[in-house]
């Protein structure tokens, strides 16, 4: 199956990003993927941490998102159905029963424009070095529940995919909580990793996530500088399940990157090193 990871710059203004977006979607479709990722934010990289809450939508209805109140779910829809693909939708923010919090959500459709899945991000962030300070509960509500979903592609293979975004990508449990059921093949992570810690951690902890859970990772992310003088790190990815990566962008800005999954390798690797049925502790 050919997945793509799309990296993005997403700047302070929703029409200019849903554009990049969309872009990207049918670059990506034309170069015969069937399953299309965004970054984390790919709606919005505000100015100020509560831009978020000025753009939040409500949950639209899975089959017809209305785009009156909810632009962003309908171009996802949209996008989805109008290129024939399966579309996870980076995060976008969903209101929350909290007064001036919102959701940090992924949204997943399927080819026929539905949503199939959703998922709200659990680990909130929250980093000081002196000089740069980030704390996402001042604007989110964390989510409670790991989610997955089954996709089949065009070959008639079956795909178990867990959804997570940036941050929870430090939690192995939360990966091995959603493998528990039935062993996962692929991890989709969306993000906006900072230049700081993405050099330091990014391609090891998705490497050691990949190799863990013998799986692959799909890793969107933003890269590059913003108009709010944020760095992001950038790097998307794709790694097979036994650490190597297959492709990933090294330059800042906006692209495609495209690999090939194999289901047959992973079942070789799974079969050679069985470490999944050797877990003893949960």
């Amino acid at each position: 199956m050919k997945v793509a990871a799309l990296q993005m710059v997403s700047t302070p203004r929703v029409d200019d990003n849903l554009a990049q977006a969309r872009a990207l979607i049918a670059e990506a479709a034309r170069a015969g993927a069937e399953l299309v990722a965004l970054p984390e934010y790919f709606c919005l990289m505000g100015l100020h941490d509560q831009d978020k809450l000025r753009i939040a939508e409500p949950l639209a209805d899975a089959l017809h998102p209305d785009p009156s109140t909810a632009p962003m779910q309908h171009m996802l829809a949209q996008g989805a159905r109008e290129h024939g693909v399966w579309l996870i939708g980076g995060t976008l923010p969903i209101l929350s029963h909290e007064p001036e919090r919102v959701f940090n959500t992924v949204l997943v459709f399927n080819p026929q424009g539905e949503r199939v899945a959703r998922y709200d991000k659990i680990h909130l962030f929250c980093f000081d070095d002196g000089q740069r300070r980030y704390d996402e509960a001042a604007s989110l509500t964390p989510g409670s529940q790991p989610v997955s979903f089954e996709m089949t592609d065009k070959q008639g293979e079956s795909w178990h995919i867990g959804l997570s975004v940036c941050y929870d990508l430090r939690f192995p449990e939360l990966f091995r909580t959603l493998g528990a059921r039935k062993p996962l093949d692929l991890i989709v992570l969306p993000a906006a990793f900072t230049d700081t810690t993405g050099k330091a951690h990014w391609e090891l902890l998705l490497r050691a996530r990949a190799v863990e859970n013998l799986c692959h990772v799909l890793a969107p992310a933003q890269g590059g500088l913003h108009e709010n003088s944020r760095r992001t790190f950038g790097h998307s990815v794709v790694i097979e399940p036994w650490g190597q990566v297959l492709a990933m962008q090294t330059q800042e800005g906006p692209g495609v990157v495209l690999a090939e999954l194999s289901k047959p390798h992973q079942i070789t690797l799974r079969t050679q090193l069985p470490a999944l049925s050797h877990r003893v502790l949960d």
